[in-house]
């Protein structure tokens, strides 16, 4: 595994996914399991193992609308394309019939219907835009576009509760870029306005933010630790001191599978040598291929050969 996808990796682990610049209020990413649980969307072939990411919970006996029954929905619409609309949104409705009160349960199925007649409407609204080359501006269009659009299908109460939490990090991605491509700041201000940026995330934005910075250092600490003899028992060690001992339990893993996969690189790149030195036919150096690798590993190979 490449040192950026592990870093993604300890990324997810240390923050819960990364910060995302100017949300695209796009499906939500299945989150992958690794125990064994139920096959929540066996229907969705590309999910399966996958368990859906935010929540539709009930309080007093009414709906909590939120930004967790946002991600509800955009897990299961992230199915699009392997089945159709229709099969969808009864799975959406079996699983909140299944999580919630029978009224709770039926007020979220309004707002599911009323969510997907939105996205369908902001399709058009953002083929409506006009071509812009500045990414501030487009920034600034877009997001100006969803929230006069919301109007037309939800509540100022439920637009709090479902988009609030997005528009926070549209807003606070938008301000990033203003400060950053403004010319007239020195370096010493722009890291300063940058800084009271930080300063004012909510705390879980400021966690998600800096967590790609957390496991870089965390990486380097590995590496050192490595460097000075540690073995992979002090390696887990320091790794669930810093995140948690089933992350550090699945880093572990991935140790081992970088391992095992150097370990056949290298035994292939000296085998290749010497088979080309020798004049070897192709065939050979496939059957070469075909006896260390896998079908889907051979479509690395070209970056060691």
């Amino acid at each position: 595994m490449r040192t950026a996808l592990r870093v993604v990796l300890l990324a997810a682990l240390a923050g819960g996914g990364a910060y995302l610049l100017l949300r695209q209020e796009a499906p939500a990413a299945a989150v992958a399991v690794q125990r064994a649980e139920p096959d929540y969307f066996a229907f969705v072939p590309s999910m399966a193992g996958t368990r859906p990411d935010g929540a539709a919970r009930a309080s007093g006996g009414r709906l909590e609308v939120n930004a967790e029954l946002a991600y509800l929905f955009d897990y299961y619409l992230a199915g699009l394309g392997e089945r159709p609309l229709e099969a969808i949104r009864a799975e959406i409705i079996r699983e909140l019939r299944r999580r919630l009160p029978p009224a709770p349960a039926a007020e979220a199925t309004r707002l599911l219907d009323a969510w997907l007649a939105y996205k369908r409407a902001l399709v058009e609204v953002e083929r409506g835009l006009p071509p812009q080359t500045d990414p501030l501006l487009r920034a600034r269009q877009r997001l100006a576009a969803m929230q006069q659009l919301r109007g037309a299908y939800f509540s100022n109460e439920e637009i709090t509760g479902l988009f609030g939490a997005s528009d926070a990090y549209d807003l606070d991605a938008i301000a990033r870029l203003e400060i950053n491509s403004d010319a007239s700041l020195n370096e010493a201000q722009r890291k300063q306005k940058l800084s009271a940026l930080d300063a004012a995330l909510p705390p879980k934005a400021r966690e998600e933010k800096d967590a790609p910075t957390r496991v870089l250092r965390l990486e380097e600490a590995v590496t050192a630790a490595r460097a000075g003899g540690a073995d992979d028992n002090e390696v887990y060690r320091l790794r669930s001191a810093a995140l948690s001992p089933a992350a550090a339990a699945r880093l572990a893993d991935v140790d081992r599978e970088e391992a095992d996969w150097q370990r056949r690189i290298a035994t292939y790149q000296a085998q290749r040598r010497e088979l080309l030195q020798n004049a070897a036919p192709a065939a050979a150096v496939q059957q070469l291929r075909d006896g260390i690798f896998s079908t889907d590993e051979q479509k690395r190979l070209p970056a060691y050969e």
